[in-house]
């Protein structure tokens, strides 16, 4: 048996693959790894994880564990000791980042443009076998075009400086019961502000047959092929495939905006583990 872990910041999707038939499905608490210690992460799996294993976590033999903030070595390993405190069982333990998952998942064993859009955004091209290029996305001040973090940043932007029709301006305000100084403390002064400004997706994506936010999420959907997938050496001749709710559901304007660019959308998928089942099912 093999154990596959997808992690995010708000949740880890956790499979046990048994040859390809899924033995069992976990869900707990998500993590940046980089924001945690080993002990840290130990602990996190023996409470959250192990009690759901059960039994069954002696037949693990290996574990492939990709993750928001496993960025480097030491945390790559960091990650790795973790896992094989709570699961010795194991012979095998990989640890990648969650950019590699969206490759492997979208792609396979084939080359090909794989990206996050999500509440963040991220984008590579890859051989195959390995991530060969990678445009820094620079998280949502600098970079991260097309995620929502930037999405509600132009949008609330736009609220507050009344570049928007008021009647879509005061809709919003209303619905999510927001007023300046709200949206001021929650952007400046509380944590994670990135997740704060996704958060006013859903009223983009119900209200998005209004021209003004059709043109800002495509407008924030061509800047993020032009400033990262026209950089990968024939982007024209390869798909760009997709994983993240923001893609998933912005399809049609993402698309418009591929086109405007030259580019090709090729796969839209919400969430990347059901292609890692079948990417660790196949044989290499």
């Amino acid at each position: 048996m093999i154990l596959i872990a997808d992690c995010g910041s708000t949740k880890i999707d956790w499979c046990v693959l048994n040859k390809t038939k899924v033995d069992k499905q976990i869900f707990t608490l998500g993590m940046n790894a980089v924001m945690l210690s080993e002990e840290e992460i130990r602990q996190r799996l023996a409470t959250e994880l192990m009690p759901e294993l059960g039994d069954m976590a002696s037949d693990i033999k290996a574990v492939f564990f990709y993750g928001a903030g496993c960025i480097s070595e030491e945390v790559c390993g960091n990650v790795s000791r973790a896992i094989r405190a709570n699961i010795p069982s194991a012979d095998k333990v990989e640890v990648y980042t969650d950019l590699l998952a969206a490759a492997r998942s979208l792609c396979g064993r084939r080359p090909g443009i794989a990206c996050i859009l999500g509440t963040g955004s991220n984008s590579c091209f890859y051989d195959g076998t390995a991530i060969v290029s990678n445009v820094s996305p620079l998280g949502f001040i600098l970079g991260d075009e097309g995620s929502g973090a930037v999405l509600g940043k132009l949008f609330l932007g736009d609220v507050l400086k009344k570049q928007l029709p008021a009647e879509i301006c005061a809709r919003f305000l209303d619905e999510y019961q927001l007023s300046l100084l709200d949206i001021i403390r929650r952007v400046y002064k509380e944590p994670q502000p990135n997740r704060f400004l996704a958060s006013v997706t859903p009223f983009l994506s119900k209200n998005i047959g209004e021209p003004a936010i059709h043109d800002l999420v495509l407008g924030a959907f061509r800047a993020f092929f032009r400033r990262n997938i026209t950089q990968y050496s024939g982007y024209e001749s390869h798909p760009v495939n997709f994983i993240g709710s923001i893609a998933y559901y912005f399809r049609e304007v993402l698309e418009e905006a591929a086109r405007a660019e030259g580019c090709t959308v090729g796969a839209i998928v919400k969430s990347p583990m059901e292609g890692l089942l079948k990417f660790h099912a196949e044989p290499d």
